[in-house]
């Protein structure tokens, strides 16, 4: 099975929602934070090894304890998804911090800080072009 196959795709999609589901719903590890979600799911062709990109809602401490929690539950969460997902091998899966949605919330705010300031030197400079046009008419 190739890796962009689209079996392959519907695999990635099926893992990430079944472990999105055993993240929420079955684990009770306080390390976990409770706005934990999988980002994405990469199982390899054989279907031995996933990798599981994590993301956290709020600071990279809580994301670093999320991802050493989900990596000591492994074996369970392992043995959750064998059942919940049916495929010729349960894949041994490997926990990645993922730090997009951080990003590009930091994106977001320095493009509206940007913004900000331009919409602020468009008010200056036409209250200065205001001043200048009126003197001229004094």
């Amino acid at each position: 099975m190739r890796k962009n196959s689209i079996k392959n795709i519907r695999i990635n999609e099926e893992v990430r929602k079944q472990l999105q589901e055993i993240i929420m719903h079955e684990l009770k590890d306080p390390r976990i934070d409770p706005m934990t979600s999988v980002t994405k799911v990469e199982v390899a062709p054989d279907l031995k090894t996933c990798k599981a990109y994590i993301s956290v809602l709020g600071s990279g401490e809580a994301l670093e304890t999320t991802v050493e929690g989900l990596s000591r539950a492994e074996g369970y969460i392992r043995r959750e998804l064998a059942q919940t997902v049916n495929l010729r091998n349960t894949p041994q899966i490997r926990f990645i911090a993922d730090d997009s949605i951080a990003y590009g919330v930091g994106m977001s705010r320095r493009i509206d800080e940007v913004i900000a300031m331009d919409e602020s030197r468009h008010v200056a400079d036409e209250e200065k072009a205001g001043l200048l046009e009126g003197g001229d008419t004094d």
